[in-house]
């Protein structure tokens, strides 16, 4: 049950799109006009053993400003809660939120998890001086410390387990090829996870009677959650100027898990990626 909720959780996490800093080493300004204050977006979760593919749960972010963080001005926060299917099992009610600086420099997190009456705290606290970026990492319960230490990192692209995506809804879509790569370092608990985002080719998500142009990513996870560390995941970005996640996909070790993009409202612009079908 461990590794089910350790991949759940990280699969979820690569919806989100932002909470994220640009590392020293590749410092730019942030200028992603595909975010909006007061978006909202829902998703459908799914696990596939074998041909038995039931709705594990439901998961729903929003974006709006919030200043009650230290040097923070907006929030980002998803809520994940599993369907009853699931919670007769294993009950998971998550809530994992990032805040962040004017310059969008993340500057805290925070996931909250509920299992079934288990309780637990994970926070993370930026901060940053010349080339290194320093992440005080604490996970608590309401009786024991479990985690507190401190991750480092010289360069590179970093976020927390938040923000990972943000970096695909970040980047020039213009220059776009096959085979290129975009690495990315996630801080998780005593880890710093290596990923890498590897764009392939344009296509077509169909779900229900919904059909999407997209663009598909596979995603390499260096994580032991995950069945192999080669294409761990793989991500379909609408392909209009919202750059939002239509589906994602990933095998493990205990069979699929799939995520479908549902309904939002608020966004930045119109998603032309929907193809209108009679």
């Amino acid at each position: 049950m461990k590794i089910f909720r350790k991949t759940c959780l990280f699969i979820l996490a690569f919806l989100l799109p932002v909470c994220y800093w640009q590392g020293a080493a590749q410092k730019t300004d942030f200028q992603s006009t595909a975010i909006n204050y007061g978006e909202s977006i829902s998703y459908d979760i799914y696990f596939k053993w074998g041909l038995i593919m039931p709705r594990a749960g439901d998961a729903l972010f929003s974006f709006n400003k919030d200043n009650s963080v230290s040097q923070a001005s907006s929030r980002y926060e998803m809520s994940f809660k599993t369907a009853k299917f699931f919670d007769s099992f294993f009950k998971m009610r998550d809530t994992l939120a990032c805040y962040y600086a004017d310059d969008k420099k993340i500057m805290y997190s925070r996931k909250g998890s509920d299992e079934g009456g288990y309780y637990s705290v994970d926070e993370l606290t930026f901060n940053y001086e010349n080339d290194k970026t320093s992440i005080h990492s604490l996970r608590y319960t309401p009786s024991r410390v479990r985690i507190d230490t401190v991750l480092t990192i010289e360069s590179g692209d970093v976020t927390d387990l938040l923000g990972a995506l943000f970096y695909l809804r970040n980047i020039d879509y213009s220059k776009l090829r096959g085979g290129e790569t975009y690495p990315i370092t996630v801080a998780i608990g005593r880890d710093l996870v290596k990923v890498q985002f590897v764009y392939q080719h344009q296509a077509i998500v169909e779900h229900g009677k919904a059909k999407y142009n997209t663009l598909y990513f596979k995603m390499n996870i260096y994580d032991d959650a995950f069945e192999s560390t080669s294409a761990s995941a793989e991500v379909w970005v609408g392909n209009d100027e919202n750059f939002l996640p239509v589906k994602v996909r990933s095998k493990l070790k205990i069979g699929y898990a799939e995520i479908y993009y549902k309904e939002s409202s608020n966004l930045a612009h119109p998603l032309k990626c929907r193809i209108e079908t009679k």
